[in-house]
């Protein structure tokens, strides 16, 4: 179910206590016997931040929802986001997020790289309060997960940063290498501008050479 917004709502959201003012006025529309059971919300942003659409996913019990990817970014690829933030509440009043919290954010996050989709923020809310896992590092954390990324993303990322190593060590002993012959000409006496023309180094890359 997308919920309507007024023009007044369409706004950039800058910060997790944005979108807790958003979603607390949206929680309070509810009937008081669905205020009890847990709701999973996605918000859609554009390339500005500017709110694009909430969508509730899924509605469950007391204590739990069931949320699938395909569900929870239906929304986002029809409606061209490029990021989103998922919003659970929990209707004790208990912020703290459970290990199947944990695991849903992870898993959508890797959902969302495929999908280049970034999830920026998952927020668990109460009517008095709210916790981000952004703002707490605890989705930073996440992202350096592998649990949910394919065993064939995961090879790709290992060459990938194999590669990265590779041209890098070149690239240092490249520059190593242009030093030697730097300081060479600086011996022989060969001027600044020379030795910039034989090497590729810039003049204050050389001038530093000098002084050691």
């Amino acid at each position: 179910m997308t919920i309507e917004l007024t023009d007044e709502q369409r706004i950039k959201l800058l910060n997790s206590d944005d979108v807790y003012s958003v979603m607390q006025e949206i929680l309070l529309r509810e009937e008081k016997i669905d205020q009890e059971k847990e709701h999973f919300w996605m918000i859609g942003l554009a390339q500005n931040s500017r709110m694009q659409y909430i969508e509730l996913v899924s509605m469950g019990s007391v204590k739990a929802t069931t949320v699938e990817p395909m569900n929870v970014f239906r929304w986002a690829v029809m409606k061209g986001s490029v990021r989103v933030i998922m919003v659970h509440n929990h209707p004790s009043g208990e912020l703290k997020p459970s290990e199947a919290d944990k695991d849903i954010t992870d898993r959508l996050i890797q959902v969302g790289l495929i999908l280049n989709i970034q999830v920026i923020d998952h927020m668990i809310i109460s009517v008095k309060s709210y916790l981000s896992f952004a703002d707490i590092g605890l989705l930073a954390e996440l992202e350096k997960s592998t649990k949910w990324v394919p065993q064939f993303e995961l090879i790709e990322r290992i060459r990938k940063e194999e590669k990265k190593m590779r041209e890098e060590a070149v690239k240092t002993e490249k520059g190593k290498t242009l030093q030697k012959v730097a300081k060479a000409g600086l011996k022989k006496g060969l001027s600044i501008e020379m030795i910039s023309e034989l090497t590729g180094l810039t003049n204050a890359e050389i001038e530093k050479l000098k002084e050691k």
